[in-house]
């Protein structure tokens, strides 16, 4: 009988794992004055949205699936805005259908962060103002975009998002490098240029350990403290050059946030796979309780704490974030 990876044991094991775990997740938990919120980085992954695997039978549109989420957890993270610009009404739906103090955290625009973007996937109104040569590639770069239609790509995902700034249920801008933003004046000028030309409230996340390294750590850490950006802390695979190691400091008295990977070191760096497989992982409950008191201790120090556990293949970033909650909250019991 072959024995079964504990770290991928398949959605009937995830499922009860979830379900024993309790409903902690549901609601904001207090540390001192300040709440802690946990959800995943997906509440549509195909791989989630299977009958049985998190929803129950009968839960099948978009609208009928965000309403259950939304019951479950108080935070989620949308990562579709990273591969297109959002739109006002889809952030005008999401503000509908959940509940008043929940909160959407969004990922960035690719070309916000230095990735490049598919054209065919930029806004019409944006596609048409491209240069003839810029028109003719698949894919295009941040530097490659004039000034105005920059600007313009940055208004155009500010005012989309505005139904949920109104709403108070925008928690910030995830600003995620890529692995080859490595420390310098020019890309910690970027991330400020960001912040300004946003003008919503930003956390970063970083790609590459160098930031962290004996000869940059103190600089990155002055350099967030010092400019009030939320530092986005990290668990993932160790032992690449890219590794970003699991590093917990307060760099905002607002906002503290915990972004979970998962530890799937054989697939972190494989080319040409869906993101579930690179996430796929399942934290054991030791795993989990390592984080959190590191989490209650952010906590005592920013007025709001996200946990987004992006390891959303099947159940298992569902599950660990339910797992997550309940071990906090019996701390703070």
């Amino acid at each position: 009988m072959a024995r079964v990876n504990p770290h991928d044991p398949g959605a009937d094991i995830g499922r009860k794992r979830g379900e024993d775990a309790g409903d902690a997740a549901r609601e904001p938990i207090r540390v001192g004055k300040h709440e802690v919120r946990f959800g995943t980085a997906s509440w549509t992954d195909p791989t989630m949205t299977v009958p049985g695997v998190f929803y129950p039978e009968g839960v099948r549109t978009p609208e009928e699936r965000l309403k259950f989420y939304a019951g479950q957890f108080s935070l989620v993270e949308v990562d579709a805005t990273y591969y297109a610009l959002p739109y006002k009404k889809m952030a005008e739906t999401w503000a509908e259908r959940t509940p008043k103090d929940f909160v959407f955290d969004i990922k960035a625009h690719a070309l916000m962060t230095g990735q490049p973007t598919e054209v065919s996937r930029l806004p019409k109104a944006i596609r048409e103002e491209l240069p003839g040569e810029l028109k003719e590639k698949k894919r295009i770069y941040r530097k490659d975009l004039p000034k105005e239609l920059l600007d313009e790509v940055y208004r155009h995902f500010r005012e989309a998002l505005a139904p949920l700034t109104e709403a108070e249920k925008l928690g910030a801008v995830f600003v995620q490098f890529p692995k080859w933003v490595f420390p310098s004046n020019e890309a910690r000028e970027l991330i400020l240029e960001t912040r300004e030309r946003l003008g919503l409230p930003i956390a970063v996340e970083f790609r590459h350990g160098s930031w962290f390294n004996e000869k940059n750590a103190e600089r990155t850490v002055r350099f967030l403290q010092d400019n009030k950006i939320p530092y986005v802390a990290v668990d993932e695979p160790q032992g690449f050059k890219s590794s970003v190691p699991p590093v917990v400091v307060p760099t905002s008295e607002e906002l503290a946030v915990f972004r979970f990977h998962g530890r799937n070191a054989e697939n972190w760096e494989k080319k040409e796979i869906p993101p579930s497989e690179r996430f796929r992982y399942l934290y054991d409950e030791d795993e989990l309780a390592d984080w959190t008191p590191k989490m209650a201790a952010v906590a005592k120090t920013a007025k709001q704490t996200h946990a987004v556990y992006n390891n959303c293949y099947s159940n298992y970033g569902t599950t660990n974030a339910r797992e997550a909650a309940r071990l906090l909250a019996e701390m703070q019991a």
